[in-house]
């Protein structure tokens, strides 16, 4: 006879008590900080100091970046017909795909893929960086996680590298990262790693899935997403017409933490 329950490790409830991983979460509310916290749901263990400093830096990197993304864009256009928080937020998150926080996933793919090829064949990581390089040029197609419609030098993605290097979590997906840069830069083009290239390097030396790659982003974009749609539904007029370029900045000048 078949079995009619099905399994999952992830957390246990019964009466008065919830145990997340193993955890009672009582005890760890007031202890754990919600990027710790994360990575335990999804990883199943407590990250040690190190990684727990890393993992504030990956989602504080996405937050937000203004009012142009399309999932900023979606949430926005959404709430301004008068739908509710859940589906004004869900909208913004549903955005979120192939060409839009998509190339976490994709840039660690075709790094993991530069690392295979250079360990099965024996190659340097140069030389594997070149072959995918040329495929890629080959069939004229662009490598995600490199270059930026804005930004040639993303502040974001210089940070991640050196939150990830003073870890000790940095691995052969950021030092490929890299050798994609110089071999960009040698061949007089210069096309930097982005936040989401950085993001997938990084997730891909920590052992995160990359299944599950996107979905940090989308943790992390989530704050940013149900500020906007508050600030749509209380300020703006209903059904406006909606820009990406059309929008002016009231917030406070550069201030220091």
């Amino acid at each position: 006879m078949p079995s009619t329950q099905w399994d999952t490790s992830i957390t246990h409830v019964e009466p008065n008590k919830v145990m997340v991983r193993g955890y009672p979460i009582d005890n760890l509310m007031g202890k754990l900080t919600f990027a710790q916290t994360i990575w335990l749901v999804t990883m199943g263990e407590i990250p040690d100091n190190q990684l727990s400093r890393l993992l504030e830096g990956i989602f504080v990197s996405s937050i937000d970046h203004g009012a142009s993304p399309p999932s900023c864009l979606a949430a926005r256009t959404v709430a301004s017909t008068g739908a509710g928080l859940s589906a004004s937020v869900a909208a913004g998150i549903m955005s979120i795909n192939k060409h839009h926080g998509g190339a976490i996933e994709g840039c660690y793919l075709v790094l993991n893929s530069a690392i295979d090829i250079a360990k099965s064949e024996n190659l340097s990581y140069e030389d594997a960086a070149s072959r995918i390089i040329d495929e890629f040029k080959a069939n004229k197609k662009f490598i995600p996680g490199f270059g930026h419609r804005l930004h040639t030098a993303d502040p974001r993605t210089a940070r991640l590298k050196e939150l990830a290097k003073e870890s000790g979590y940095s691995g052969d997906c950021l030092r490929m990262a890299e050798i994609f840069e110089r071999h960009f830069e040698k061949s007089g083009r210069s096309i930097p790693l982005n936040v989401d290239g950085a993001l997938g390097a990084i997730l891909g030396d920590l052992g995160v899935p990359h299944e599950m790659m996107n979905g940090f982003f989308m943790i992390a974009r989530l704050p940013g997403l149900l500020t906007h749609v508050h600030e749509e539904t209380t300020t703006m007029k209903p059904m406006r017409k909606i820009h990406p370029t059309d929008f002016n900045y009231t917030g406070p000048e550069e201030r220091k933490v």
